[in-house]
Formats: structure tokens, sequence, C-alpha cells
């Protein structure tokens, strides 16, 4: 969800953006986003799909026959699968090239990490402390290979209840600011438990979220990269 939104909103901001799904176990892009037909296979070259509001998107789901066909495969052939998508996949010209990955920090995000020229992460992480130390191994790898730390994103941070109008945080409170302080990480920002949202999100209706939670880390990005400048 915070992959696709940010994409979303770059692309809302005037900037070409597309998303590189490296979560190759678990790919759920295309369905965030409505794509169903398959991706288009050339000689030598991959083509991507594109959604609805014209996003780039490349995923394994658009190459197996089924989206719930499980994907039983190991660490190598993970990693040539994530590295054959930034290679061989016909991009076009893209301002913005959004990455998403699994968590923890195995081999889809080293991969990525040695084989891609990223400019910088977003680490998405949400309030129960089990997570946060989870969330500070990725911080840390990003740290020993020298990646640029965008922000931090809290999802799943509070419910706000229609009645009241008051926030709840379900899963105790929040954690971000302590985790993006320890770690000198400047950009923060918190995602609401919202069934709207997941909503939009399951039925492929990303690109029609209206919403400023992430507004910060967009700025972060575009203000990071000679893009944006």
């Amino acid at each position: 969800m915070v992959t696709s939104l940010l994409t979303v909103m770059t692309k809302r901001a005037g900037y070409k953006t597309a998303i590189l799904d490296a979560d190759i176990t678990g790919p759920s892009i295309p369905r965030a986003f409505g794509v169903k037909e398959p991706a288009t296979i050339g000689q030598n070259e991959i083509y991507p799909v594109s959604s609805e509001g014209g996003v780039p998107i490349m995923s394994l789901n658009l190459l197996t026959l089924n989206e719930t066909d499980p994907v039983i495969w190991r660490g190598p052939v993970i990693g040539g699968t994530v590295k054959q998508f930034w290679t061989d996949v016909v991009w076009g010209d893209v301002d913005y090239m959004f990455i998403d990955m699994p968590p923890g920090t195995g081999d889809v995000p080293l991969t990525v990490f040695q084989s891609i020229p990223v400019d910088g992460i977003v680490i998405v992480t949400s309030p129960q402390e089990l997570v946060g130390m989870i969330v500070e191994k990725a911080v840390n790898m990003a740290k020993l290979m020298n990646i640029p730390i965008l922000a931090l994103v809290e999802n799943m941070s509070y419910f706000v209840c229609d009645k009241c109008g008051e926030k709840h945080y379900l899963f105790g409170e929040s954690h971000v600011n302590d985790i993006a302080e320890r770690h000198g990480i400047k950009v923060t920002a918190q995602m609401p438990m919202n069934p709207k949202l997941a909503n939009m999100c399951d039925n492929g209706e990303i690109e029609r979220v209206e919403g400023d939670w992430l507004k910060p880390v967009v700025d972060a990005i575009v203000s990071s990269s000679s893009v944006g400048k």
C-alpha cells in the first residue's frame, strides 16, 4: 500500500513514475492497481503493463497464469528475477521508479542494494515493539550498505472513530518518531487503519485514493533527487 500510494502521489505531483515489484513470492502491486493483463515478452525484452493512470508495472504476477500460483523458488532464482526485472524490462522514460520489497534483510533487499542504483529507501513499520526491532535491522542494513534512508512510515498507526472523531492507537503508542530520532531519520509519516482505504486497495482502485498522509515522504523523495531540482 505504501509503495503504491507513494507512486500515485509522486505521479500526481507531475512526475513519470513506475513500479518494480521485487516481492517475488508475495506480489500484490498489480491487484492494488487493478492490472490484470499479462506482461508482453519479446525476443530479448519484457514490456511492463501500464495501469489505468499510466504507471508502468512489472511484477511476477504479470507472468504467471493465475495470481494465486505459488512461487516456490530458492534465493538465487529470486535474486536473478529481480535483476531481470531491472535489466530486461523496457521501462521507457521514468523520473521515479519505486521498488516494492518484502520485509526483512534477506535475499531481495541485498540483491536490490547491490544490483540497482538505489537513490534512497523508505522503511515501513507498524506500532508494535517487536516490529520496531525488526525494522531497526533494516535501518542498520541500509547504513552498512551506504543507502540513504529518506523516510520512515508507520502503517496501521491509528484508527479514527467515525462517531467521536478521536484517534485510537489499537496497537499501542506510536514508536515511529523514537526510531527515527535514534537513527537520525528526519522524515516520518503515519498511515491510519482505514477500511475504505483497504477496500480501494483490494479492489484495484489505489489510483483513486485521496489523502495527504504520505506527502512529507513524497516531498523528501523529490527534494533528494536531481529530478526534483
